[in-house]
């Protein structure tokens, strides 16, 4: 294997899949983007070794500044969540997603680098206006950084379908209580069809583990008309049984589709293979949810 092919992870036929998706910047009074897929193998580099964006191999993927401006764009104008929109919904057309799909949230320690900026002590939840940034990747408060028990984390909320591939992602700060965040990883999740037809956003059930078991989420579950694979809570097994008759039956539990709720621990794992997911260094949390998408991309053809 060559020095350059070491630094090459798309092979030709995926980056012919992909490289039509990415923004040209033709028909703007600026140059068009050249080197798209040097400068996008420059960004995985990035995360894939952990190195600061001054520290990219000039020989191998040209300009450092180059790599990171097009890596910000792309974070702010959405590319690589169209990307993924697009693989997903190669997949429902061949009938390749899983709808049985499993959720939970990984802890990843934020570096020094990428916490010294303002970061507002309370209302880590809301949303603060950057330039040029659309709705749906706008800037949370707090730059989706908090302090927990590891110190300065930051969280990554994945469902994936039911081979372990990302359906969507959600980015918040370290302390936040993966079952308060269902409703909004759920609404994440939109497969558009190909052709005609609305976008699927429901799957066929959830699973997840005790932490996702209040009463409040298993009603948005029921409303939307999905399963709810999920463990009940210990202190709701020990107020039920207290109870006695009137404390009703237990939900119903699926113990052998649960088994399949492994799927997102393997789907972290492999996140966690790129040392600038496992430990946070971007400053913003768009920037950071874009490399998390940018691994999801490389995920679906990998599997």
């Amino acid at each position: 294997m060559t020095t350059q092919q070491r630094h090459q992870v798309f092979t030709d036929q995926l980056w012919e899949r992909i490289e039509p998706l990415l923004p040209s910047n033709t028909g703007r009074r600026a140059r068009p983007f050249e080197n798209n897929r040097r400068i996008v193998e420059g960004m995985i580099y990035r995360y894939r070794a952990g190195v600061a964006w001054r520290d990219l191999p000039r020989e191998h993927f040209g300009p450092w500044q180059t790599v990171w401006k097009r890596h910000r764009r792309y974070a702010a104008d959405g590319t690589w969540d169209r990307v993924l929109a697009q693989i997903l919904a190669d997949a429902d057309a061949a009938g390749d997603i899983d709808w049985n799909i499993s959720v939970d949230g990984t802890i990843n320690r934020a570096h020094q680098h990428g916490t010294n900026t303002r970061r507002p002590d309370q209302d880590t939840g809301g949303n603060i206006e950057l330039k040029n940034l659309p709705e749906k990747v706008c800037e949370p408060a707090g730059h989706g950084i908090g302090r927990s028990r590891g110190g300065l984390t930051t969280k990554i909320h994945h469902p994936v379908d039911g081979r372990g591939r990302p359906l969507a992602i959600v980015v918040t700060d370290g302390q936040r209580h993966d079952g308060v965040i269902l409703p909004q990883v759920l609404a994440d999740i939109r497969v558009p069809r190909i052709g005609a037809g609305r976008a699927r956003t429901r799957p066929d059930s959830v699973l997840g583990d005790r932490a996702y078991g209040p009463r409040a989420n298993r009603e948005h579950l029921h409303n939307r008309g999905i399963q709810a694979v999920i463990l009940e809570k210990k202190d709701q097994v020990a107020s039920r049984k207290k109870r006695g008759h009137s404390g009703g039956k237990p939900p119903a539990f699926d113990s052998i589709g649960y088994k399949n709720r492994s799927d997102v621990e393997r789907s972290f794992a492999y996140v966690k293979q790129w040392r600038g997911l496992a430990t946070r260094y971007d400053k913003l949390a768009v920037t950071n949810r874009a490399a998390v998408g940018l691994s999801a991309v490389l995920t679906w053809p990998r599997q």
